[in-house]
């Protein structure tokens, strides 16, 4: 392939690495994912810059770390001073298009948690560009462009270029309580489509899973299939371009609520699913913040319909499992429709598929749903997938790779430098990762530890060291002894090496995270 190639990036929500059948999975089908495991590479040791959605989705779009970008945790834009790989592969030429969800900035309108502490009593406090240590324009109109009240007018757009995306089609939202570019193309073809959405007009069934809701918008109406569509649509209506493109097909599934439509809901029964192995342990000592989600759930104070992780029962894990596969089957299905266009379109011979999504999602290991401050390989290690058809095929590798090495490895394949202050590395480079380094904050108060959570964690080719702010307990785990993570060895005296070793390894991670833009403007 002499000219720059084509890209198409697949990414999906909250949907763990063994959750495909390239990487294992007993049960679930998915050909059409595999196929590019097949035709290129697949990485066992890919983890998110954060594992939770819209850090990490930044760090994907900026090819750096939360703390460089300014998005420590959901609930703050990524503010357009950031440079993103997509704006690159534009300048360079590129056709660029996102169909599907975005979650650069809130879709919910609701106000944060976090609010700026009342003044002292006797103390001047300033408000507006100096109520912050850093000034910002977050709270301007083009940062609500994926928030509800944007939407509710008449014909609205996504102004472009989005992020450095010329062509958006965008999804809002979770299950079938969809936004955005879909609702029109929804009610086109549903004009009643509010009698069918949401628990209150849900199919009966018989799970007792915290958000398993039987919807009753049919599969052909569901997000997942706009997605699909539209997707084609572009690669249709691209075919015959000498411009090289690159495309994002981003659906919202399979996270919660767990509503896989129509054949896809009862596809795969819970009964074949295994119970949780913390189900089935009595020497499981669950680390402070752990055990305060337990406890809350067991004490009935858990917020069921909220988004943070809750505890939960054996059969609900089992249940989560088969509705979870059932929503990564209909995107399998979604994603082969797509690869079908791509052929059919000639331009499939110089185009890079690539596979991936933004975090994990627990299912039940723990004995948790959904995600959180826990730093388990469930939620913190995800699928990537690399097919090029100038490149390897059917390999595997061990290298380490995270989610900001995404865009920095397609600028490398596409000829194009990356920006100055870019963290992300070439995953097919000379210099692989010796480990991980994965940054974690929320905006509540977490049970049991009583501050928000802000947690870095270190994990290498064994372990897994995880340090929390505030606290004067850490979480250390032997991946290769222990692979559940269990047994935390933070206390024990026969890992403190590992442990110093791995602090090392975590300062070092930190000061390579230190954001190096802007550049010195002269000579002091």
């Amino acid at each position: 392939m002499s000219k720059r190639p084509n890209f198409v990036l697949f990414i999906t929500d909250q949907h763990r690495a063994d959750y495909l059948g390239c990487y294992g999975h007993p049960i679930l089908q998915t050909p059409n994912i595999d196929s590019i495991a097949g035709r290129g590479v697949a990485f066992d040791r890919f983890y998110v810059a954060s594992p939770v959605c819209m850090p990490n989705r930044a760090s994907l779009m900026t090819c750096r770390m939360p703390s460089s970008h300014g998005v420590t945790m959901n609930g703050v834009p990524l503010s357009q001073k950031n440079v993103t790989f997509v704006e690159l592969l534009k300048a360079a030429g590129y056709r660029t298009a996102l169909i599907g969800k975005s979650h650069l900035q809130t879709f919910t309108g609701i106000q944060p948690t976090t609010r700026i502490p009342p003044a002292r009593d006797g103390y001047f406090q300033a408000n507006g560009d100096l109520a912050e240590a850093v000034r910002h324009d977050l709270n301007t109109a083009i940062y609500k462009v994926e928030e509800p009240d944007f939407w509710s007018g008449p014909q609205p757009r996504v102004p472009t270029p989005f992020y450095g995306f010329d062509h958006v089609e965008l999804v809002t939202g979770h299950g079938d309580h969809i936004g955005g570019d879909y609702t029109a193309w929804l009610l086109a073809r549903e004009p009643s489509a509010a009698d069918l959405i949401g628990p209150e007009n849900q199919l009966p069934h018989n799970y007792s899973c915290p958000q398993a809701v039987r919807t009753a918008v049919p599969a052909e109406l569901y997000s997942t299939a706009f997605i699909a569509e539209r997707a084609a649509a572009f690669i249709e209506d691209h075919k015959d371009d000498d411009q090289p493109f690159f495309l994002m097909v981003s659906w919202p599934d399979p996270h919660h609520p767990f509503n896989p439509p129509g054949k896809y809901w009862d596809m795969y029964d819970p009964d074949d699913f295994p119970v949780p192995e913390a189900f089935t342990r009595n020497d499981w000592a669950p680390p402070p913040h752990v055990a305060g989600v337990l406890s809350t759930r067991e004490d009935g104070r858990a917020n069921l319909e909220g988004m943070n992780a809750v505890g939960c029962g054996p059969r609900e894990a089992q249940e989560a499992q088969a509705l979870t596969c059932g929503m990564i089957t209909m995107i399998d299905d979604a994603v082969g429709q797509a690869q079908a266009a791509l052929a059919a379109s000639g331009r499939a011979g110089e185009t890079v598929e690539i596979f991936t999504t933004d975090h994990g999602d627990h299912l039940g290991d723990h004995k948790l749903l959904f995600k959180g401050a826990e730093q388990y390989e469930q939620i913190t290690r995800v699928p990537f997938l690399w097919a090029d058809p100038d490149g390897a095929s059917a390999q595997r590798t061990d290298a380490i790779g995270q989610t900001h090495d995404i865009g920095a490895t397609i600028l490398e394949r596409a000829r194009i430098e990356t920006a100055w202050g870019m963290q992300g590395r070439d995953l097919f480079g000379p210099s692989p990762r010796g480990a991980a380094f994965i940054q974690y904050a929320h905006q509540r108060r977490m049970d049991e530890i009583g501050v928000p959570p802000n947690i870095h964690t270190i994990r290498d080719g064994r372990f897994r060291l995880s340090v929390l702010e505030d606290m004067k307990w850490g979480e250390l785990y032997d991946l290769e002894s222990d692979p559940g993570e269990f047994l935390n060895l933070w206390d024990d005296p026969g890992f403190a090496f590992d442990k110093t070793r791995l602090m090392e390894t975590l300062i070092r991670a930190e000061l390579a995270a230190v954001d190096r833009s802007p550049m010195p403007t002269g000579r002091a």
